[in-house]
């Protein structure tokens, strides 16, 4: 799994292979190379005219759009560049690039007040600026990333949209958004904070020959997720195996006009894997609970008698608590009596992250795991809302401290985990932010603990399934119209997907 740096830390372990004999040179070249054939195997495979657009700033950025339009030129690729300053403001790697460019026989339009028109077919590459910006985009770099967000050309960003600071994910004025960021060797920790995810678009490696030990002398925030390593957690099925076997959860959820939440977590496990969930809800919810799925086992119970759940779970793999459950201060007191003498894996989500947050001291039972979104997990750090590395880092503190593994819910998902680097979950839809879609997380999440899986992998393949069934979700509904219960019905494709 790639780690995750800040722009800063990027630049020093580059400096460090240079100043051992590495050239910066070869790294533009190799960069550059591989920028040219990502983007002609892109212009092939959706037939899209061979024509691309290179918007050049006066830093390495620039300089590696320039190299990528030489080897594109090569492929018989038309390429015109935009220069955004003269070529004397430029870096010296930039203008050699630029004189390279020249000899093969690309176009170049210097701009001055005005953006040219754009052209109506082709691909956009943006290099105006790397991940070393910070500030404002103003002026004709402003107006240039306006025009440029405004036409109908997939935009592919060199290491990072142009006007996105790499490292807090800030967007002071106005910033590229690229339908693809094809970042150089390590992903950026301002890609997932703040606006950087509103910006980046899909995440596609470039690597440029830095060597691994330097790799690895990064002191890293956390890592991507990869689908190879997410696939290889999925829980192999033995051919003689009964239902217990196959996985058991409880489920504690619903309340009075909230069973639906209760109903999504529960045919979300069921989905995933698991071979039977019992849904233990309060007396009178019969009616309401009338349609539920024919393999769904209902057992209604008394909060003040705890003695029935404790018996079945004796013959359980993992728990569920919390959605749909209620805010009812009675509620409370039962989850305060019931929570620590859990002995199995447990979800806890919605109205139950609400009562632990009312109650910080409450004790808590190890192999837990929380899914909450930004506010509620706010709740429970007694912080306000950020959306900043100090909010996650607060959030990493408190899995560490507290023994647990955090869901962090978003757009995109971190998971902390007390033994683990963080790690950022790249799937997913915006279709995803609706009512229940949070449910179904938990369900899935549980079914793998259900069935062997530890907090640490049950968390990393349940919330990757959970996004990659998103995007499934998305394309078969849109994200408009898709809603939670889309989300189960496509983890059968997802699971094809791994």
């Amino acid at each position: 799994m790639r780690p995750i740096v800040t722009a800063d830390e990027m630049a020093r372990i580059e400096k460090i292979a240079i100043e051992q004999g590495a050239s910066d040179l070869t790294f533009m070249e190799t960069a550059g190379q591989s920028i040219a054939e990502h983007t002609q195997q892109y212009i092939e495979q959706y037939g899209i005219e061979k024509k691309v657009l290179l918007l050049v700033g006066r830093g390495n950025n620039g300089g590696d759009a320039l190299k990528a339009g030489c080897d594109l030129l090569q492929k018989k690729i038309k390429c015109t560049a935009w220069l955004l300053n003269p070529p004397e403001e430029c870096s010296a790697l930039c203008q050699m690039q630029l004189e390279n460019y020249r000899s093969g026989g690309g176009e170049i339009i210097y701009l001055d007040k005005e953006t040219p028109q754009f052209p109506q077919s082709g691909v956009i590459l943006d290099g105006l600026t790397g991940t070393g910006f910070h500030g404002r985009a103003e002026g004709l770099l402003s107006d240039l990333i306006h025009a440029v967000n405004e036409s109908a050309l997939p935009i592919f960003s060199i290491d990072i949209p142009s006007g996105l600071n790499g490292t807090t994910g800030d967007v002071e004025t106005v910033a590229i958004h690229a339908d693809q960021t094809l970042y150089l060797c390590l992903p950026k920790l301002g890609f997932f904070i703040n606006s950087g995810w509103n910006h980046v678009g899909e995440l596609c490696p470039i690597d440029f020959g830095l060597e691994p030990k330097y790799i690895d002398q990064a002191d890293h925030f956390g890592h991507l997720a990869e689908q190879e390593q997410v696939a290889s957690l999925l829980p192999p099925i033995q051919r003689n195996r009964h239902k217990y076997q196959a996985g058991y959860v409880i489920a504690i959820a619903g309340s009075p006009g909230m069973c639906g939440a209760g109903l999504l977590a529960s045919y979300a496990a069921l989905r995933s894997g698991c071979g039977i969930i019992r849904l233990f809800y309060p007396y009178g919810l019969e009616a309401e609970l009338a349609n539920a799925p024919y393999e769904l086992v209902r057992e209604g119970w008394d909060f003040s008698d705890r003695s029935r759940i404790l018996e079945e779970s004796k013959r359980a793999g993992a728990f569920i608590i919390g959605p749909g459950i209620g805010r009812h201060h009675s509620t409370g007191k039962m989850l305060k009596q019931l929570i620590p003498s859990l002995t199995k894996p447990t979800v806890i989500d919605a109205d139950g992250l609400y009562h632990l947050a009312n109650n910080p001291r409450w004790t808590l039972p190890a192999n837990l795991i929380l899914t909450p979104h930004h506010q509620e997990m706010a709740r429970i750090l007694g912080e306000n809302h950020t959306d900043d590395q100090s909010f996650l880092n607060k959030v990493r503190t408190y899995a560490k401290e507290r023994a647990l593994t955090v869901v962090l819910k978003g757009a995109p998902t971190w998971i902390f985990h007390k033994d683990h680097s963080p790690l950022m979950i790249p799937r997913g839809d915006p279709g995803m932010a609706t009512a229940g879609s949070g449910d179904v997380l938990s369900g899935i999440i549980a079914a793998f603990l259900s069935q062997g899986l530890d907090c640490a992998q049950a968390a990393l393949l349940g919330t990757y399934l959970h996004a990659l069934a998103g995007e499934c979700a998305a394309l078969e509904k849109t994200s408009y119209s898709m809603i939670a219960s889309d989300i189960i019905e496509e983890l059968p494709e997802a699971i094809l997907l791994l």
